[in-house]
């Protein structure tokens, strides 16, 4: 008993001198709830998404009872068809459409809140007597699961770049690996080319492994272009290795670098629409969320996997990306030590 007595005591004392890890465990939980309470404070919470295509500014369209009905969030959006894409996906219960003075709308038949809103609409035009032209679409909502997998996938590519990269360059440096490699006639960004490269073959590898797995398991099907979808993950994999370079180019300690990879990983996780979307957040941790390349990642990987969206629609998360790319790689060739 004594013997484990002393252990035990040995274990605790080693704990509480590692002062980065005893302050992430004591800090982190606060920094969840406090980020969760933040994110979702807004007191007015939306039960319903309408979407407004044209002009609803107008003084004879605004008078109509319907757009103010509590409870219902309306969102200006673009005429065609990728917002009628959106109602099929059930991302709006009902579309309203103002082109010229001639009003119709969109409901998508398989939708519950869709038919609820399509008959409080009738009601408040009975007494109007303003005419809708009626449009129907049928789409059933996309699975829980299949929004999620994206988002696991960029999530799993994430943990394996940042760690797999930064937590092991700092690993070579302290274990003298890096000053060795000084000696020989390898560059500095010979070297950081080599590491990017190597760990964007196992990136890949594991992405297709995992993506193969889904689909096996839960019949997860893939509405746009698999080649699409392969490039997004290139170039995020590329992003968040170059991240990973950039972070671990003067870090010493190992313990540090764990502690500062968590503080990056995990906001980044919550913010970046991995588990829940950001649909209700407020507004500052939306506009916070856009620093992260995991959202954009996300965004450009949803769009291809659950509308079919091509990869020319995404220029500006795919823009993003790169920018940030180049960024962390001039950055971290920039400061990289050796020792």
């Amino acid at each position: 008993m004594k013997k484990i007595w002393a252990v035990m005591i040995a274990r605790q004392k080693e704990f509480y001198r590692d002062r980065s890890s005893m302050g992430w465990n004591l800090a982190f939980p606060f920094f969840v709830v406090l980020g969760f309470a933040f994110a979702f404070s807004n007191g007015d919470q939306k039960l319903y998404k309408v979407g407004l295509m044209g002009d609803f500014k107008d003084k004879k369209v605004k008078e109509i009872p319907f757009l103010k009905t509590k409870y219902v969030e309306f969102v200006e959006t673009e005429k065609g068809e990728k917002s009628v894409k959106k109602l099929k996906h059930h991302k709006f219960d009902l579309l309203l459409l103002n082109e010229g003075g001639e009003l119709s709308y969109w409901t998508n038949k398989s939708s519950p809140k869709g038919y609820f809103l399509e008959k409080v609409l009738l009601s408040d035009l009975k007494d109007i007597k303003i005419p809708f032209i009626r449009q129907e679409v049928e789409g059933e909502e996309i699975r829980y699961v299949d929004w999620l997998i994206p988002g696991i996938l960029s999530m799993n590519m994430m943990f394996s770049s940042l760690f797999g990269v930064g937590y092991v360059i700092v690993r070579y440096r302290k274990n003298g690996v890096l000053r060795r490699l000084k000696a020989t006639p390898l560059k500095a960004y010979e070297f950081l080319m080599a590491q990017i490269l190597a760990r964007l073959v196992i990136l890949m590898v594991i992405f297709n492994i995992v993506l193969l797995g889904c689909s096996l398991m839960v019949d997860f099907k893939i509405e746009g272009s698999y080649l699409d979808l392969l490039v997004v993950f290139f170039l995020g994999g590329l992003c968040l290795t170059s991240f990973g370079l950039f972070i671990a180019a003067r870090v010493q300690s190992e313990e540090f670098a764990g502690g500062l990879l968590n503080l990056i990983t995990w906001p980044m996780m919550f913010l970046s629409g991995v588990w829940f979307s950001l649909e209700g957040a407020h507004p500052f941790i939306l506009k916070l969320s856009k620093i992260f390349p995991l959202t954009h990642m996300n965004e450009a990987a949803r769009a291809i996997i659950n509308e079919g969206i091509s990869l020319g629609e995404l220029t500006t998360q795919m823009t993003v990306l790169l920018i940030m790319t180049f960024i962390f790689i001039v950055g971290g060739a920039r400061f990289f030590k050796w020792d």
